[in-house]
């Protein structure tokens, strides 16, 4: 039979070392975090726990064996994942955010760029953070657009050998570092020519983060993700060797697109965790708590109803993120449309299933009585960020309907 969901033994071994991980270290990141007020500070008190995280294989992870890395698969990294999110959401958003900084330059850069850039990383994977600078001041939907008076306003100009970038951006993340004042590397999205289209003129060009000019002006105090740093960068003047530019002005869209498909296939890893760590709040209430009553909860039939629904919801999203993930890695990414998909189903369903699992307990869950008031500030942040979903179907999947000779089988058929 040629489609099989069992996990090899590699595998196995991978989601029990995971999950091993999260409940022996990741599990005392809440705790940490809670002692620190302002928002970046508990950012930097995770940094003990993303060393942890390096040390145990996971930045490595996320390169190619050829550069250094381990080559995982996307499908045994959204394996490893969920059992990551399942006890905190924060540090592995800083992984996958580094991921995502350095997606550009897996994808786009020359072999001397991917040799140096990702062997800086893993020089010292615990301490070098990347970072994508890609929304602007006033939003990142249309950075695309065609007219170039709108869309990014980053702008880089070409002066002998050298790039000089002026611009601002919100919700870099990662783009600090971990001493605040930069991350290692940070790839930024900008137009090398005001007056061309996207088309022409969109580049991500890679910008260490102790450049001069490089300024973090402040901070994005985010309801969720309370330990994922969210920065504004200012890019003032900064001046980086012509050689930095990934391709050439005008492959910014697809780099763009690029990386977030690897992102959105892998929240639906991130989602599944999260719905999981509800259902089993929930799952654990149901079976203990009378509420005045003569038996445990779950002996009511409401409460079996909804423990089934949320339960439902997990094993969709955890199957269609497989499924998602294979599809890139049999594809090498041609094949991005279930990435989106995944992306927009499972973050949705993760807000719908720990607002069940907040009903199921009742008024405690909505108070810091129940850990289900956190995980729902952090579900709701899954079909905002990375592209919020209202966008990406009008972006991609309505566009991508549009096309000529779009196949709707292509991608259930493995095309």
């Amino acid at each position: 039979m040629a489609i099989d969901f069992s996990l090899s033994p590699e595998q196995q071994a991978l989601q029990a070392g995971a999950r091993q991980f999260a409940a022996g270290v990741l599990s005392q990141v809440k705790a940490t975090i809670a002692l620190h007020p302002a928002h970046e500070d508990r950012f930097f008190a995770t940094r003990p726990f993303y060393a942890q995280m390096a040390q145990a294989g996971f930045v490595h992870a996320l390169f190619p064996k050829a550069y250094g890395g381990s080559g995982m698969s996307i499908v045994d990294f959204a394996l490893a994942a969920e059992e990551l999110c399942v006890a905190d959401i924060n540090v592995p958003s800083t992984l996958l955010s580094t991921g995502l900084g350095m997606e550009p330059i897996i994808g786009y850069g020359s072999e001397e760029q991917k040799r140096r850039w990702i062997g800086e990383i893993l020089e010292a994977p615990g301490d070098r953070l990347a970072a994508l600078a890609f929304t602007e001041v006033t939003g990142g939907s249309n950075y695309d657009c065609p007219d170039p008076s709108a869309g990014v306003q980053t702008f880089a100009r070409l002066e002998g050998d050298e790039w000089v970038i002026n611009g601002q951006k919100h919700y870099t993340t990662n783009g600090c570092g971990w001493d605040g004042k930069g991350a290692h590397l940070i790839s930024v999205v900008c137009r090398t020519d005001p007056g061309k289209p996207p088309a022409e003129s969109l580049a991500v060009i890679v910008v260490p983060g102790s450049t001069p000019g490089v300024e973090v002006v402040g901070y994005l105090d985010t309801v969720g993700h309370r330990a994922v740093v969210s920065p504004r960068i200012h890019f003032n003047n900064v001046r980086v060797p012509a050689g930095n530019i990934l391709g050439k002005p005008g492959d910014g869209i697809a780099i763009c697109q690029y990386a977030f498909t690897w992102t959105a296939a892998l929240i639906g890893a991130a989602c599944t965790g999260v719905m999981r760590a509800a259902f089993d709040i929930a799952f654990d209430f149901a079976k203990n708590d009378k509420r005045s009553g003569n038996v445990p909860v779950i002996e009511h039939q409401n409460v079996g109803y909804m423990l089934a629904d949320i339960k439902m919801r997990i094993e969709a999203a955890r199957y269609l993120t497989w499924k998602a993930c294979h599809q890139l890695d049999v594809t090498d990414r041609r094949s991005d449309e279930l990435a989106v998909m995944t992306k927009v189903y499972s973050s949705e369903l993760c807000v719908q299933a720990v607002y069940d699992a907040m009903r199921l307990v009742g008024v405690d869950s909505y108070t810091v009585l129940s850990p289900l008031s956190g995980l729902m500030q952090d579900a709701l942040c899954f079909p905002l960020y990375d592209g919020g979903n209202m966008g990406v179907r009008r972006r991609q999947l309505h566009r991508k309907f549009r096309a000529p000779g779009y196949d709707p089988m292509a991608s259930a058929e493995g095309r």
